[in-house]
């Protein structure tokens, strides 16, 4: 049996990395759900930050979903 570790080291980094990416997006749309919550509190409005916060969920819903239609094909 012989393995390639150039594709192996390649899967791993690619996959570090989109992981990363996707845990960092999702945060940022955690915090713009937060600075909504604060702003309202406060008696302003934050669109802006909502608006942003659901771009990054659809686009981590996108990223899965392409993920998930690459194992299934």
């Amino acid at each position: 049996m012989k393995i390639d570790w150039a594709a192996l080291g390649s899967v791993f980094g690619v996959s570090l990395v989109v992981t990363v990416g996707l845990v960092a997006l999702f945060t940022l749309g955690v915090m713009g759900l937060s600075r909504q919550e604060r702003a309202t509190a406060q008696g302003g409005s934050a669109g802006l930050a909502v608006t942003g916060a659901y771009a990054c969920f659809a686009a981590c819903a996108a990223a899965v979903a392409y993920g998930i239609s690459l194992i299934v094909a």
